[in-house]
């Protein structure tokens, strides 16, 4: 029985048995038996490795030679050693742009030399026609302070009127905050006219590595050698390389050299030390200048050396500044109009030899050309009208009467086209009363309204006869000028200000504010000082010394700056009753350099780098203020119903819009508050209540003469709060916030659907 039992539990297992012995039985079989020694095969082939089992079986079973080998075959137990910890990887910084990383200098920087009594008359002159074409790099020095500046002027005092000081002061000046920035350096006084357009085109053919002391020389005498530096009266040109060159010497030059002139006693220094004579040309470029004699009546139409002058000296009043700019401005224009034409003349002609010949020009020269339709449904269509009616009207109706400015804009059309041809038949033509037989007409979005039309005149010779003749034209109303519009140079290395005003029933999201910046900003080491502008009210500023209802954020702030030692925090407290922010920021403005670049923000706001290299690229010092439109977060309930909301919302419709109603961010330079501050006071006397109904956007569109710069910024985000509008704002902007309360709530389906279900939950 149990025979049979052992039998029947063997049977299924046989094959595995047999297999697994048949399979040993083989590979013993293939096995090589031959008992070769080590150091006989070593002995027998010199030179040769060993291969096969016979240099394994040697290796392990070892002689004295392999001893040390099997000895380091044999296995051992290591003791665990936990790595070394790598730091983490430092967030290299890379510029937006190659002209910031590769440390592109600007061209052209210009001081002037001014005094007390000139300040307000002939430096303002200068300022005036020479700012705007310098794209704002121009700085005035002066001896004596001064307790009103002129608008829109950088002033910059040494408090010592005597010349050769207030030349060394500037020269240091230079070097020490312009030097990296700008190639050239052009000193000028001011009761000099300067040809801005010359001096560009001058600088603009001289190599930045030249060591070049340019200007008007005259001779210095200094012991046996003779030498020669430029006079100022008529400016001149230093090179970075230059003042670079001779920067560890100024020092020894003010004390051993001794001069009355400040031009002298620089152009001695330049000789001395760097070793350089002043030169009225190089390399064919010549500097230019006029000296005005006594009652000498400008402008000289017929002189050579007056309409090719750089500098125009002495200017006696701002009135003869002005008379020189607009007479040099109208030459250049003229100059630029005669380029025009040539070009157009060139056009034209290389046009003829191309394939397609004339067609290949565009028409008029120098516009965009015509829309190509791709289908018929793209194609433009004519309308056609007459002198007294259009064939195509808004109501739909077949014909209507021409009125209006379809009016004045058809008979304008013919205008011109009549004086254009008289133009090309004049003196053996005269054409008079156009008459408009057929006229057609079309709106080409990407260059303006195209016309044709067929006029008939009534034609006189010169030997008298008369004759009617037609005339096909065509015409183009262009859109607008094309041009191209200079904007300054701008850096991502400058230091934004950022200032946070906050009251004490938004102290819990300045808590917020602060952690978002921890982790995106001062973790990265972001070049930036904030600023704390606490607003307390009066019964507030009473207990701060028993009860601070922003000690929470200063403990925190005290806080973030033992974690990181590079933060700069800065706070203000203001005791008012109403935190009006043109009020606020007047305290916040006389606290600062006039160059200080502001971040005006809320403790909704989540900032990141890539919106303050923006704010740093779109606020322009003298030029541009930027007002960015922020991406507004829609009301958690309303965007996301029965739904966790996202830690960050994406750029989609249904998390939250543009807030075009809300100027809550803004940057700009402090020079810019200032200078339109300054011209509030008359209305400001007459509307007592202005500061605090006006905001600072309306302030810079009305006082500035600035560019606002207004445009969607998706890198900068605020988080939903269910805000209120303060009632003391001004009608305009109590509507605004109005707007932007109900705009930010959610999409109107969003909000229908939460209303159907909710009359649905009420229903059931």
């Amino acid at each position: 029985m149990r025979v049979s039992m052992l039998v029947s539990l063997l049977k299924p297992t046989t094959p595995v048995i047999v297999g697994i012995s048949l399979g040993f039985t083989l590979s013993l079989l293939s096995v090589t038996w031959v008992d070769e020694s080590c150091s006989t095969l070593w002995m027998n082939s010199p030179g040769e490795m060993l291969t096969g089992p016979a240099a394994v079986s040697s290796m392990i079973t070892g002689t004295a030679d392999n001893k040390q080998v099997a000895e380091d075959l044999e296995p051992r137990v290591l003791p665990y050693i936990k790595p070394a910890q790598e730091d983490p990887a430092k967030k290299v910084f890379r510029a937006k742009y190659a002209s910031t990383e590769l440390g592109i200098h600007e061209r052209l920087f210009v001081s002037v030399f001014t005094s007390k009594t000139t300040l307000n008359t002939l430096a303002v002159a200068i300022n005036r026609t020479l700012n705007h074409n310098l794209d704002g790099h121009l700085i005035f020095f002066t001896g004596s302070r001064h307790r009103k500046i002129p608008n829109g002027m950088f002033v910059v005092s040494h408090s010592d009127d005597r010349p050769v000081p207030n030349m060394f002061q500037s020269v240091v000046y230079l070097l020490e905050n312009h030097i990296a920035e700008f190639d050239w350096f052009y000193l000028v006084q001011d009761d000099t006219y300067t040809q801005p357009e010359r001096l560009k085109t001058l600088v603009s053919h001289l190599s930045m590595q030249l060591q070049l002391y340019m200007g008007h020389p005259g001779e210095v005498l200094r012991g046996e050698m003779e030498g020669r530096y430029c006079h100022a009266s008529s400016g001149f040109l230093l090179s970075r390389a230059l003042l670079l060159k001779l920067q560890p010497f100024l020092e020894q030059c003010r004390t051993d050299i001794m001069s009355v002139r400040p031009d002298e006693w620089l152009g001695r220094c330049i000789l001395d030390y760097a070793g350089i004579n002043c030169v009225d040309q190089y390399e064919g470029l010549k500097y230019n200048h006029f000296k005005v004699e006594t009652n000498m009546e400008l402008p000289l139409m017929g002189n050579d050396d007056f309409q090719n002058a750089l500098t125009v000296h002495p200017v006696t009043t701002a009135e003869l500044m002005y008379q020189l700019h607009k007479y040099f401005t109208q030459m250049e224009l003229l100059k630029t109009y005669a380029e025009i034409q040539q070009l157009q003349a060139e056009i034209k002609n290389v046009s003829n030899v191309s394939v397609d010949g004339r067609k290949s020009a565009q028409w008029p020269i120098g516009i965009t050309a015509q829309f190509q339709a791709k289908s018929r449904f793209e194609v433009l269509t004519w309308d056609y009208f007459t002198e007294d009616s259009i064939f195509s009207c808004v109501d739909g109706a077949p014909k209507c009467k021409l009125n209006g400015v379809d009016r004045e804009d058809v008979d304008d059309v013919i205008k011109v086209a009549a004086e254009q041809l008289n133009r090309n038949y004049n003196p053996f033509v005269e054409l008079k009363d156009p008459h408009l037989v057929n006229g057609y007409r079309r709106l080409d979005h990407s260059r303006g309204m195209e016309y044709t039309l067929e006029l008939q005149f009534q034609a006189t010779t010169e030997s008298g006869n008369h004759k009617l003749i037609t005339r096909r034209v065509h015409l183009l109303r262009a859109l607008s000028q094309v041009e191209i519009i200079p904007m300054p140079y701008v850096t991502e290395g400058t230091r934004v200000h950022i200032l946070l005003p906050l009251t004490s029933s938004e102290s819990h999201l300045a808590l917020r504010f602060l952690e978002h910046c921890s982790s995106s900003l001062f973790e990265i080491g972001e070049n930036i000082v904030l600023n704390f502008l606490f607003t307390y009210e009066p019964a507030e500023a009473q207990r701060v010394s028993m009860k601070d209802v922003f000690k929470e954020v200063k403990d925190k702030v005290t806080a973030l700056e033992s974690r990181f030692p590079s933060l700069k925090v800065s706070w203000i407290s203001i005791k008012t009753e109403n935190p009006s922010i043109l009020r606020i920021l007047d305290i916040v403005s006389r606290k600062h350099p006039v160059e200080t670049l502001f971040l005006l923000t809320t403790p909704d706001t989540i900032l990141n780098s890539e919106f303050l290299n923006r704010c740093r690229m779109n606020a322009i010092n003298n030029w541009q203020v930027f007002f960015p439109i922020h991406f507004q977060e829609f009301e958690p309930m309303v965007a996301y119903p029965d739904q966790t909301p996202p830690p960050s919302a994406d750029l989609v419709r249904e998390a939250g819009h543009f807030d075009r109603y809300t100027f809550s961010e803004a940057c700009f330079y402090n020079s810019d508050y200032i200078s339109s501050r300054t011209r509030m006071p008359e209305d400001a006397q007459e509307n007592e209540e202005m500061l605090e109904s006006l905001d600072l956007y309306d302030m810079f569109v009305q006082y500035s003469g600035m560019h606002v710069f207004r445009a969607v910024e998706p890198a900068l985000h605020q988080v939903y709060r269910n805000r209120t509008c303060d009632p003391r704002m001004s009608e305009d902007m109590f509507h605004r916030c109005l707007q932007g309360i109900r705009a930010s709530l959610g999409l109107r389906s969003q909000l229908a659907m939460l209303i159907f279900e909710q009359e649905k939950h009420n229903n059931s």
